[in-house]
């Protein structure tokens, strides 16, 4: 404002884009003010002076943009040595929303509050290993998932007793094997010798 007393003719113009600061880049090419700015590949440079190629749509990069145009202006003046470097972070150069700091704050309050309240729930625990062949070695196969025969009584075994043996035999060799090819024969001869009145198909324990 030319009225106060304050006022001072600017030297200089730093813009971050063109396109949207196209009001005082046109102003000031009417004064004859030089202009540096900060220009996309996109970016209008009519009355740019010094473009600066960034990417000026990310509010990151053009924090950091700031960053390296203040450090380097502060080495120009001698104010900091090149060679040590700069303790300002650039993030001091991000743009954050008061709203969201306070919000940001709120909730990591909130949730170290809750941290200590809250106790921390036990680990996982696996469960013990299940022994698969802790069972007891099945030897005969041919007898595996059979009930146990009920002892005969002193009627029925003395038949039984006098009754040839099997005339089949296990063996690890199955061609060795004994049994007959006769299926009818061999039940042939237990069916003539068992008793009459003991045929009823079945154990007479009732």
């Amino acid at each position: 404002n030319q009225i106060q007393t304050a006022f001072r003719e600017p030297r200089l113009l730093l813009i971050t884009d063109p396109r949207s600061d196209h009001q005082p880049v046109t102003e000031s090419s009417y004064a004859n003010v030089p202009i540096i700015a900060f220009a996309n590949i996109d970016s209008p440079t009519k009355f740019i002076d010094i473009s600066i190629p960034c990417n000026n749509k990310s509010t990151n990069s053009i924090g950091l943009m700031w960053w390296f145009l203040a450090r380097e202006v502060l080495r120009l003046r001698g104010s900091i040595s090149r060679d040590m470097p700069w303790e300002v972070m650039p993030d001091l150069f991000f743009y954050r929303d008061p709203e969201e700091v306070e919000k940001e704050e709120r909730e990591k309050a909130e949730a170290a509050a809750e941290a200590h309240t809250v106790a921390k729930a036990p680990d996982f625990v696996a469960p013990d290993k299940e022994d698969w062949g802790a069972d007891a070695a099945v030897t005969d196969w041919a007898a595996d998932g059979q009930p146990a025969a009920a002892p005969a009584p002193a009627a029925i075994a003395a038949p039984v007793a006098a009754a040839p043996a099997a005339a089949f035999q296990v063996t690890e060799d199955w061609a060795a094997q004994t049994e007959t090819s006769d299926w009818a024969a061999a039940s042939a001869a237990p069916a003539e010798q068992a008793p009459a009145a003991n045929t009823w198909g079945g154990s007479s324990q009732w």
